[in-house]
C-alpha cells in the first residue's frame, strides 16, 4: 500500500531555484536530526546524492538504515521496490518490538519513480506461470528466485514457495543454494543476470528457456524445453543495461588500445561474454578505486554512476560504454524539489508518499530475504 498526501502542496516547489532548495533541505535535515536518514542509490544524480546520509546499492542502503537505532524516518532517493525493501527491513517484528510498536516511516519522494524491470513481472503473471509450470513439471522441484530489483509481492511469493532473493553480488551463491534444495530454478525478473550467472556455472542456454508472460502457452516454450530445463528465465530486462551492445565493446577496443571493458551482469550475454570484468555496482566501483593510475576503462552501467567515477578518478581514463545516453529515467524523477517537499512535510509532522508493505507480503518477503542472508 502506498499513501500520497500533499498538505504542503508540491507544485510550488517546482518554482524554487536549486540554490534555495539546497538551503531548505539542509535546514530541514538540521531540524529532523538523527531521526532522519536520506538514502541515495548509486544511480541517483549528483545534486541529490550530496544530501544523502548513506550512498550505496538498494539492499545495502535498506539494511544500514534498518540497523540504525535513532532513525524514525527514511527518505529513499531511489525507486519504488527499494523503498519497499526498506519498509520490510526497518519495520520487521523484532525492530517494531524494540521501538515499542513505533514504525519507521519510509518515504519515496516521487511515487512515479518506479523500475521498468520490476514492472515486467507482475505477481499475477508469476502466479499464472507457476500454475502452468505445475501442470507439466513438479514445482516441488522448482526454486523461485527473484532479483532484489522486484516488487515486494514477488519477494513474498518466493518466501511462500521455498524460494529466495538475490542481488547481483550474490547471484551465484544463491543459485548454488537453490540447486542444493531442488532440481530447477525459476529466475525473475531479469533474464540477463540469471543467464550470465548460470552460464558461468556451466549451465548451457539449451537448459535455460525464457518464459514470456505474454504468450498464452508455457511462456512460448515447448513442453520438452520446460522438461529439459535447469533454469527457467523470465523475459525481463533493465532498460539501462539492455542498451549496451557487443559492437560498442569492439569499437572501444579498436579505438582505445589497452582499454578494459567493465560491465554489469544485467547486460546482455553478448556483451557480458566479451567484457574483461563483469560485476555488481559495488564491484564496478571497487574495481575502479583499486585500479592503477592510468588504467583505461569503458564501463557499461548507468550514466550518472559512470560520470561520478570519472569525476572521482581523474587519474584514470573512464568512458561510458554506449554512444547513446543511457540513464535510469525513473530514478532521475527524484529531484531536489521532491526531496525538499518530502522533508519539509516531515518537519511539519506530515508523511507524504509513504511506502507501507502489506503485513502478509512483508512477512513472506522477509523469509526470502533472510534465506539470502544465510548464503551471502
Amino acid at each position: 500500500m502506498s499513501v500520497a498526501l500533499e498538505p504542503l502542496g508540491f507544485p510550488p516547489y517546482r518554482e524554487l531555484s536549486n540554490e534555495l532548495l539546497n538551503e531548505r533541505i539542509i535546514a530541514a535535515k538540521r531540524e529532523l536530526g538523527k531521526k532522519l536518514l536520506i538514502l541515495g542509490h548509486h544511480y541517483q544524480q549528483d545534486e541529490v546524492i550530496q544530501h544523502a546520509d548513506l550512498n550505496g546499492d538498494s539492499y545495502q542502503l535498506s539494511k544500514l538504515a534498518a540497523d540504525s537505532q535513532d532513525c524514525r524516518s527514511i527518505v529513499f532517493c531511489g525507486v519504488h521496490f527499494m523503498a519497499e525493501t526498506a519498509d520490510i527491513l526497518a519495520n520487521r517484528p523484532e525492530k517494531l518490538d524494540a521501538r515499542h510498536g513505533e514504525r519507521v516511516a519510509v518515504v519515496l519522494p516521487d511515487m512515479a519513480a518506479g523500475c521498468s524491470m520490476a514492472d515486467m513481472a507482475a505477481i499475477r503473471q508469476v502466479e499464472s506461470a507457476w500454475k502452468q509450470l505445475g501442470e507439466v513439471i513438479d514445482t516441488n522441484d522448482l526454486t523461485p528466485v527473484t532479483y532484489i530489483n522486484s516488487a515486494a509481492s514477488l519477494k513474498g511469493f518466493c518466501g511462500r514457495h521455498g524460494g529466495i532473493v538475490c542481488t547481483s553480488s550474490n547471484a551465484k551463491a544463491v543459485l548454488d543454494w537453490s540447486f542444493a534444495q531442488r532440481k530447477r530454478v525459476f529466475f525473475f525478473p531479469d533474464q540477463h543476470l540469471g543467464r550470465n550467472t548460470s552460464l558461468k556455472m556451466g549451465i548451457g542456454n539449451n537448459a535455460m528457456p525464457v518464459w514470456n508472460p505474454h504468450e498464452p502457452e508455457l511462456g512460448g516454450n515447448t513442453l520438452q524445453a520446460i522438461q529439459d530445463s535447469r533454469v527457467i528465465l523470465w523475459k525481463g530486462h533493465c532498460s539501462v543495461h539492455q542498451m549496451f551492445q557487443a559492437e560498442h565493446v569492439h569499437s572501444f577496443r579498436k579505438n582505445h588500445p589497452g582499454i578494459k571493458i567493465l560491465v554489469h551482469p544485467e547486460c546482455p550475454q553478448e556483451v557480458n561474454d566479451i567484457a574483461d570484468i563483469s560485476g555488481s555496482t559495488s564491484k564496478i566501483i571497487d574495481t575502479v578505486r583499486k585500479a592503477p593510475v592510468g588504467t583505461k576503462w569503458a564501463i557499461g552501467t548507468e550514466l550518472h554512476l559512470v560520470n561520478r567515477l570519472k569525476k572521482e578518478h581523474p587519474e584514470q581514463e573512464i568512458h561510458f560504454l554506449s554512444p547513446l545516453v543511457c540513464m535510469c529515467a525513473t530514478m532521475y524523477r527524484i529531484d531536489l524539489a521532491h526531496v525538499c517537499w518530502s522533508l519539509e512535510n516531515l518537519v511539519n509532522d506530515t508523511i507524504v508518499n509513504q511506502i507501507v508493505v502489506r503485513e502478509d507480503i512483508a512477512k513472506w518477503s522477509l523469509v526470502a530475504l533472510e534465506r539470502m542472508l544465510t548464503v551471502s
